[in-house]
């Protein structure tokens, strides 16, 4: 494989997103040859050195798993918990390859959800500045407007800054007090969606991701996964700058 940075290396292996492997190293947590490596920036080669974190070898995956899964609602993402609570691991337990998820979704929601073993991409899928359009269907309590919508559109002033909707569409009335919308947002900070709805003084009673940049729900069923197909990893790709 060549010299490659220590924290690529990581990511590669499944283990943690770029910015993660950083935090690992400097933890001291990740040993090369059997030295511990605290410092930021080293290249090795995984096919000679050995490479651990937290006492255990590193296993290089030579093969790229990217799959999409509609989580279901109840279901925290994270791949393990301590407590006992339904998780996406709990899904995948029969895999031998270590997943890890591509962003958040939380417990309360359902939808697109990614998984991979691939650090690059997982990186690249979360970092701000690639800003993702994520789409979501959410079924409101509260009266809904087009005045709500523009002020979702224009922009409105959460406890940590400023956040919009890049897109709003009104789908349906069920009741002057009861609402389907589609939102299309970049962003993925904390419960977004939920405080930009409750901030007009409306309530979400159901939030599901429709997409995930180019990855759609389509009719996948709730608590299945499928492969992303090729058109779908080419266009992820274009979108992250990642060479294929």
């Amino acid at each position: 494989m060549g010299l490659t940075r220590l924290n690529k290396i990581i990511a590669d292996a499944g283990i943690a997103s770029r910015r993660a492997a950083d935090q690992l190293i400097l933890d001291g947590r990740v040993s090369v040859d059997g030295e511990t490596i605290v410092e930021l920036g080293g290249k090795y080669d995984p096919e000679i050195h050995d490479i651990k974190v937290d006492g255990e070898s590193l296993r290089i995956n030579k093969s790229k798993t990217y799959l999409v899964f509609h989580k279901p609602t109840g279901v925290i993402s994270t791949m393990s918990d301590p407590e006992g609570r339904a998780n996406l691991g709990d899904f995948f337990a029969d895999r031998k390859d270590r997943l890890y998820h591509v962003g958040r979704l939380d417990k309360d929601s359902e939808g697109v959800i990614l998984l991979t073993n691939d650090g690059e991409l997982a990186h690249r899928a979360t970092h701000p500045s690639y800003g993702l359009e994520k789409k979501y269907l959410v079924e409101i309590e509260g009266e809904f407007n087009k005045a709500l919508s523009d002020q979702l559109l224009q922009g409105v002033k959460l406890e940590d800054g400023l956040a919009r909707a890049l897109k709003v569409v009104h789908i349906r009335a069920v009741t002057k007090n009861h609402h389907w919308v589609e939102i299309t947002i970049h962003e993925g900070r904390y419960h977004i969606i939920r405080r930009l709805i409750e901030s007009l003084g409306t309530k979400v009673l159901r939030l599901i991701r429709l997409e995930f940049g180019p990855i759609a729900l389509g009719d996948m069923k709730v608590g299945r996964h499928r492969v992303l197909n090729s058109q779908e990893m080419t266009n992820l790709f274009n979108l992250l700058s990642i060479k294929q």
